[in-house]
């Protein structure tokens, strides 16, 4: 898994048990994920279609710094499955894992569009 992101929980980033609210976090892992497909498909418009179960297996508190991970599970035609883990860099604890996303590619009218993919490309290689 390549781990692309780091964020710094703050204090507004806290539930009021004085851990990272979960909404958070999951909206810090879409953007991330939209981010990386964007990147990818070289088209900024894309939308978040399917979420798989989310698991939540530990927490992270204000001060600690958590990092995104990102694999492509697989494209589609008009998608791309990704799979993602956040990891607590101070603790060394799996936080959450997501085992496919899938994000669509759309067109200028909003409509699902084939985007060509058929693996990761990084952007030095397209240099």
């Amino acid at each position: 898994m390549r781990f692309h992101t780091r964020k710094w929980v703050k204090p507004e980033d806290l539930n009021p048990n004085g851990t990272l609210f979960g909404g958070k976090l999951l909206a810090w892992i879409d953007e991330e994920l939209a981010l990386y497909t964007i990147i990818q498909l070289e088209n900024p418009r894309v939308v978040t279609k399917h979420m798989s179960e989310i698991n939540f297996r530990s927490s992270a508190r204000q001060g600690d710094i958590v990092e995104i991970g990102i694999d492509v599970v697989k494209f589609g035609n008009t998608s791309v499955v990704l799979k993602c883990a956040v990891r607590n860099m101070m603790t060394r604890e799996t936080i959450i894992t997501i085992d496919e996303t899938t994000m669509v590619n759309l067109d200028e009218n909003g409509k699902p569009s084939a985007h060509g993919k058929t693996q990761i490309e990084f952007v030095k290689d397209r240099l």
